[in-house]
């Protein structure tokens, strides 16, 4: 079985943000054959786009899987609804759990549901600083490091970190 190195953007600006966050991570943990093997700080973030909104708390996890690209995402996308994320939503609206694909080894990948790296990693502060937190890889297509896409970045929004650090559970029965 060949594993994969996946890097997932975590976010949520409705409710217990943390909790949300924590029912994430518990349900990525269960994933079959999935280990989720380090997760940054949480950290507090102005929202992009519409500002009328809670700032969000974000953060960065990294797993090994087996998964395919598009299979993680589905499930990705099951978990979101299974925490009260409707399955059509306006753009940068307020979200009660938000999961993206950031990084999955080297590959780069764009289909019509599904684009890796993600398109706006190199430009947003809360998921560079999370991920810097846990790994620093090349991003596939510019070649650079995480710590050089964050020196170039133009994002000036502030990140406060947390000291709620989210718990990896321990592997249990899978979905």
């Amino acid at each position: 079985m060949v594993m994969h190195n996946v890097f997932i953007g975590i976010g949520s600006n409705i409710g217990n943000r943390l909790h949300h966050l924590q029912s994430a991570v518990d349900r990525l943990a269960v994933l079959e054959h999935t280990t989720i093997t380090a997760i940054s700080a949480i950290y507090l973030t102005e929202p992009i786009g519409n500002s009328e909104q809670h700032r969000f708390y974000n953060g960065v996890m990294s797993l090994e899987t087996p998964l395919a690209p598009e299979k993680l995402r589905r499930y990705c996308k099951i978990i979101e609804q299974e925490l009260g994320r409707p399955e059509k939503y306006a753009r940068w609206s307020p979200r009660v759990i938000d999961l993206d694909i950031l990084l999955y080894d080297d590959l780069c990948l764009q289909t019509a549901t599904l684009s890796i790296p993600h398109p706006e990693l190199q430009q947003r502060k809360f998921v560079l600083i999370p991920l810097l937190d846990i790994a620093n890889p090349l991003h596939p297509k510019t070649g650079l490091s995480i710590h050089q896409l964050l020196d170039a970045c133009n994002d000036q929004s502030v990140l406060i970190k947390t000291k709620n650090i989210l718990m990896i559970k321990k592997r249990g029965s899978s979905i």
